[in-house]
Order: structure tokens, then sequence, then C-alpha cells
């Protein structure tokens, strides 16, 4: 079994390193792909990402739901955006979705989208059903107009509260769609030694990873890390059952990019080290489930 290939996230990178950090991951083929949103950085990762995005056709995924202040303001003026959903920070309406995915195309200078998630659809007001069928319609005609090539969705907590399950999700955008040939594709949820729950449930072959990779979705891995407080977190001894040649991060992030179903892990990185540290981790050979499971019990019973 192979690790997942890595892709750059976002979410926590400095402003000032974003430019260099998609050169370093476009260039490189194993690594080319790069997982953003429109309110990341306070609104500024899209724009920030542009002029790498001009030079280098490197594969990106965005997102719609959360709303920055200038873009809600910029949605209500143009009718997009009840004055409630500004207030409330995050919307799924069809007529936001549009808008969103319009503006996000424009901020990364795309004529199309490669992916688009649906951003953490458990923070809606009421049932997320409802609010992703809306969701799923807008994006199912974002596709056949041309404008989005595939989407997802994105969640922190949706398949571990279950508030959200890959067949409900499945069969809902089938229900959009008309057909079961839609366009949702992928999903996105953190997947690390401290968010184990997917984690150990894909080990046996079951829950929302295991689900979406048996329907041939891309299961992206986000927080692999947790956030950069992992490898405080872990100790040196459980890492050497991991992996000991390497060090604790890049134990750890090995761990999460063996994970069974797993085709992408997301990772924030501000410097050209931590980078080149990721990619040396990624090339050892998978750790095996056996050990993973050794591992996940360990950490369970402390």
């Amino acid at each position: 079994m192979s690790t997942a290939p890595m892709g750059l996230g976002t979410y926590r990178i400095h402003p000032s390193a974003v430019n260099d950090a998609a050169v370093r991951a476009a260039t490189d083929p194993t690594c080319a792909w790069i997982d953003t949103a429109p309110n990341y950085l306070d609104g500024q990762a899209q724009p920030l990402l542009a002029p790498a995005l001009a030079r280098y056709p490197v594969p990106v995924s965005t997102k719609v739901g959360f709303l920055t202040h200038q873009a809600a303001k910029g949605a209500v003026l143009d009718g997009a955006l009840t004055a409630d959903d500004a207030e409330r920070g995050h919307c799924l309406s069809a007529p936001y979705v549009h808008w969103q995915c319009a503006r996000n195309r424009t901020e990364l200078g795309r004529d199309r989208l490669d992916l688009v998630f649906v951003h953490n659809p458990e923070h809606t007001d009421g049932d997320p059903y409802e609010a992703l069928r809306d969701a799923f319609t807008a994006l199912e005609a974002e596709a056949a107009a041309g404008n989005l090539s595939a989407y997802g969705v994105a969640t922190w907590d949706g398949f571990d509260t279950r508030a959200l399950s890959v067949p409900a999700l499945h069969q809902l955008a089938a229900e959009a769609a008309g057909t079961d040939q839609h366009h949702l594709r992928a999903v996105q949820l953190p997947v690390s030694l401290v968010t184990a729950t997917a984690f150990a449930e894909a080990l046996d072959g079951r829950g929302p990873i295991a689900q979406a990779a048996g329907l041939g979705w891309q299961v992206y891995a986000s927080a692999p890390l947790f956030g950069g407080e992992l490898p405080h977190l872990a100790t040196r001894e459980l890492t050497a059952l991991l992996s000991p040649n390497l060090t604790v991060p890049q134990a750890c992030l090995l761990a999460a990019a063996s994970c069974p179903g797993v085709t992408r892990v997301l990772l924030s990185t501000s410097t050209p080290a931590h980078w080149a540290e990721a990619q040396a981790a990624l090339q050892e050979p998978a750790v095996p489930v056996a050990t993973l499971r050794k591992v996940l019990d360990v950490l369970a019973a402390d």
C-alpha cells in the first residue's frame, strides 16, 4: 500500500509565504494540488494565490459557505444574500452559492473551477441536508454550465457527530442532478492521530472514508498535524512505532497519509524546510494497518 500524496493547504499559512508555497506545490508533480477558501487569511488567500496560479496550471480546490465581511457586503448589494444570512456569517442558499462560485473564479483567475467544497454544512441553521440540497442544486447547475468540474463536502466534525453521512450525501447529489451521474466527487475531513474516529473506522473498512473511497470519490485529509499541536502531544516512543527513522511531525504525517482510502493529505506550511521534511516523510513506505491500529489503541487508552 502506498501513501497518499501531499497537497498545499492555505488555512494556516503565513500571507507573505503564500506565493512561494504555491510555486513549490505547483512545480512538484507529486504535490500539485492547492486547497483554499474565500474566507481563508481574512479573505486574502485566493487573491494572494492568483499570481502563482497564472503561471502554473495546478489544480485548486476552493469552497462556498463561510463569509468574510467584505464578501457578505458585496453579496447583499448584488441581491445574492439576505441581511440575516450575512449576519450569520455562513450561507448555502442557491443564489449565494452561484455568486460565490463566480467570485472564486475571479479571485483565482480561473474560467473553470476544479473542485468546490461545500464548507462545513453542519454550521448552517436548521437541517444541514436542506441547506445541502440547495447548494448541490446550484453546484450541479454550475457544472452543467461548464463553470466547475466537480464539487464535494468539507467538514470538521459532521461525520463524527453523524450530522452527515456519505450515503445520504450521495443520494442527495443524485436527487439534485436527477441522475446517479452527479458531480459530487470528494469529501474533506480531519484525519490525524488526534481526530481519529474516521481514521479508526477506515482501518476496519467502515465509516465515511471507506464509504467515499468505495464510491470512487477523492478523500482529502485536512489538519494531519492537528493545527501544529500534534507533534507536542505525541511521544517519541509512540511515533517510533510508526517509523523510527522519522521525526515526530514526520511520523504523524506519515500515519495520516497511510490511512486506507485517503487520496491526498493537505498540509499548511510556510517554510521550504518544513515542506521538504513532509515530502521526505511521504516517501517512506506506508504504515501497516496493524501498526496504525496499535498506535490508535494506545492513544485511546491515554
